[in-house]
């Protein structure tokens, strides 16, 4: 079992054991999905596997949040805000702003683009070398402010 994933089930258990039941519910959540893609591709998660899935868990909470907070939905948004604390607590720290466009003028001179149409190139070496640290989204839009 990966590291990540035996702390995601400690946390659970330390959650369960304190009786806070939103953090259970939201731990409970993200076992469920790890355990959904152990059984549907048959194989014993990774270290890599589980942040790729609290990654995408993240984003679909935090898509969730802003939908929410457009329709006035306060309720609903502060349960996805909550649910996103727990789960980037189980992240790497991200780069903040000016980490991430010097992280990005580095890979872009590491990898010899000129151009837009290098940039599928750039935005693979930042996925290999970012390791969970950066939001491609906004690596993406200071790549393309970097070309033009």
């Amino acid at each position: 079992m990966s590291e990540m994933k035996t702390a995601i089930t400690d946390a659970t258990k330390q959650a369960m054991r304190a009786r806070d039941k939103e953090r259970v519910a939201t731990l409970r959540m993200v076992n469920a999905e790890l355990k959904r893609v152990e059984v549907d591709e048959r194989r014993d998660l990774s270290d890599a596997d589980v942040m790729t899935i609290l990654t995408k868990m993240l984003k679909q909470r935090q898509d969730a949040l802003s939908q929410y907070q457009d329709a006035g939905r306060e309720d609903l948004a502060k349960i996805e805000q909550y649910e996103t604390e727990v789960i980037q607590g189980f992240l790497p720290q991200q780069m903040d702003a000016e980490e991430l466009a010097q992280f990005v003028a580095d890979i872009v001179a590491e990898s010899g683009a000129t151009g837009m149409q290098d940039m599928g190139k750039v935005m693979g070496l930042l996925k290999a070398k970012g390791e969970g640290r950066i939001d491609m989204g906004k690596a993406s839009a200071i790549v393309k402010q970097h070309f033009s």
